[in-house]
């Protein structure tokens, strides 16, 4: 994939040059609401929550690329087609 293209950006109204990368999601927070309650859950005897996954069904994932508008520098994410590797070529 090209590290440039044109696209239509929301805020400018019009098509213009974005820089292309792939996302990638951040570190997770351990105090977080959901973390702290999974956390309870597992806690003591009874062990895990949900049953753990053994084995993972699809040999792909969608890879969610992330568009920076070059002229007001706005951010948009769009979910790209199922594939195993993205290379982002200069």
């Amino acid at each position: 994939m090209q590290k440039e293209m044109r696209k239509f950006c929301p805020k400018c109204k019009t098509h213009t040059v974005q820089s292309v990368s792939i996302y990638k999601k951040g570190k997770d927070r351990k105090v977080a609401q959901g973390a702290l309650r999974h956390a309870e859950d597992k806690k003591g005897y009874g062990g895990q929550k949900f049953p753990e996954l053994k084995r993972t069904a699809k040999t792909t994932k969608k890879i969610t690329l992330k568009y920076n508008c070059k002229t007001c520098q706005r951010k948009t994410m769009k979910e790209g087609r199922r594939i195993r590797k993205l290379e982002i070529q200069a």
